[in-house]
This record gives structure tokens, C-alpha cells and sequence, in this order.
């Protein structure tokens, strides 16, 4: 996000229950990263999804 500067809020779930349970309602799971793209879920690294999200072109 940082390398494409795309404005993001990150949300440490290591220290909150509350952010811990509402990972899981968004995306089901405890893994981390979960990144909400304006509601679309991606689960993990995948550039490629992200970058579809995102609306930007894969490198």
C-alpha cells in the first residue's frame, strides 16, 4: 500500500479482542493480513486481488 501510496488504516488485532472479533466477522478467520477494499475482503498477500480491487494495474 505504502509502495503504490494507497491511503490505508491499519488495525492491530494483537491487542484488541474487540478488532480481534471483528476480523472475524469480515472475513471469517484469525489470519492476518485482512485487507477491506470498500467491502471487498482480500485474505492474505494477493497482489493480484488487491490490485483488482484497488482498481490498479498488477506490476
Amino acid at each position: 500500500m505504502k509502495e503504490r501510496r494507497v491511503p490505508f488504516h491499519e488495525v492491530d488485532v494483537s491487542h484488541s479482542e474487540a478488532n480481534l472479533n471483528a476480523l472475524k466477522r469480515k472475513s471469517g478467520q484469525t489470519g492476518v493480513p485482512v485487507i477491506d477494499v470498500n467491502g471487498t475482503i482480500v485474505v492474505g498477500f494477493n497482489r493480484q486481488k488487491l490490485d483488482r480491487a484497488l482498481g490498479l494495474r498488477s506490476e
